[in-house]
């Protein structure tokens, strides 16, 4: 049985070439660890000549990290969810609320003395 003679042996379709020779040389690098407030410690690779940050979120556990093993940052603090009403109450006193409903009170008796229909 004959094949055909577009075959390509041992390799994939979209395959690159193999090895360092063919891709060129890799930049210096350097690696920096990282720690974060849980005790992990992650090593991320850097440029030689890159800026490297102070701080890098860690990978397993997504919280800050700085280079500091003694000292990492802090956990940031999460702000609960806040309902409409908390927002309310932020901006008005009880005394300013007790008299908005008074006045939407005798606004809505006004309007049923007068005969307006009111759902």
């Amino acid at each position: 049985m004959a094949q055909g003679g577009n075959a390509i042996r041992g390799s994939r379709v979209g395959a690159g070439p193999m090895g360092e020779a063919e891709r060129g040389e890799a930049a210096p690098r350097q690696a920096v660890t990282y720690y974060c407030s849980h005790d992990h410690r992650a090593v991320v690779q850097f440029a030689v000549d890159a800026v490297v940050p102070d701080e890098w979120d860690c990978p397993k556990c997504g919280l800050p990290a700085s280079r500091d093993q003694e000292n990492p940052p802090p956990a940031p603090k999460i702000e609960p969810y806040k309902t409409h009403l908390a927002y309310v109450k932020e901006r008005r006193s009880e005394a300013e609320a007790a008299d908005i409903l008074d006045e939407a009170l005798e606004l809505l008796r006004s309007r049923r003395k007068s005969g307006d229909l009111i759902f």
